[in-house]
């Protein structure tokens, strides 16, 4: 085998790992991916270490989740809100509008990017409230059968989104480990083009692999 014909060989190897390496980066934006849970936020649904397969179908198809399911989000800009910043009647999440660079790195190539793991409370045009220790949904106490028993869901009256209805293609959510979770209550609902993904199925370890509920 001569220079000219390793050298074509070589290449022809380095483009077909190219390739392979970007259909993996399109079936893990469009289709689905693998995560593995690294917080409490959402005990005891979700344990640390545990691995998760993510349906990414819904943010390909525009399809706004439903409540009871678990959702990943993009971090919001803003996390943290002083009370006069507070507006129930804006409750979303800010976010940076990011330049075409930035937001395929970031997006696409999930480099320098957090999400965050939560659960779907409220839908649009639902009125939200958080009183008593307790998920007010229109009025109705809202049953939430996989929460820990005795679990509060606290909020700092000045300092939460407590009472609002949850605002056009958006999502209210929060973890289920109510008391060790930076959720929507700190910074506002969640928009339809910052979800991420749904959890499909629980794949490790092996004896719980199924669905998550």
């Amino acid at each position: 085998m001569d220079i000219k014909e390793k050298t074509k060989n070589i290449l022809e190897w380095i483009a077909c790992i190219l390739i392979a390496l970007v259909l993996a980066m399109i079936f893990r934006f469009f289709i689905g991916t693998p995560t593995i849970v690294q917080h409490e936020s959402m005990y005891p649904t979700l344990i640390e270490n545990e691995r998760l397969w993510l349906s990414r179908w819904g943010r390909t198809v525009k399809t706004l989740p439903k409540r009871g399911e678990i959702i990943t989000f993009e971090e919001p800009e803003k996390t943290v809100y002083e009370p006069k910043e507070i507006d129930q009647d804006n409750p979303i999440a800010k976010y940076n509008k990011k330049s075409g660079t930035e937001w395929f790195i970031n997006n696409f190539l999930e480099i320098g990017k957090r999400s965050y793991i939560k659960r779907v409370i409220a839908v649009p045009g639902e009125h939200v409230e958080i009183k008593e220790g307790k998920v007010f949904i229109n009025g109705e106490v809202l049953e939430e059968p996989y929460l820990q028993e005795n679990v509060i869901t606290s909020v700092k009256l000045d300092e939460s989104f407590n009472n609002f209805t949850v605002p056009q293609n958006c999502v209210f959510a929060m973890g289920d480990n109510r008391s060790h979770s930076s959720d929507c209550r700190a910074f506002g609902c969640i928009p339809l083009e910052k979800i991420e993904s749904t959890v499909a199925i629980r794949i490790w370890p092996l004896n719980k692999m199924g669905k998550v509920d």
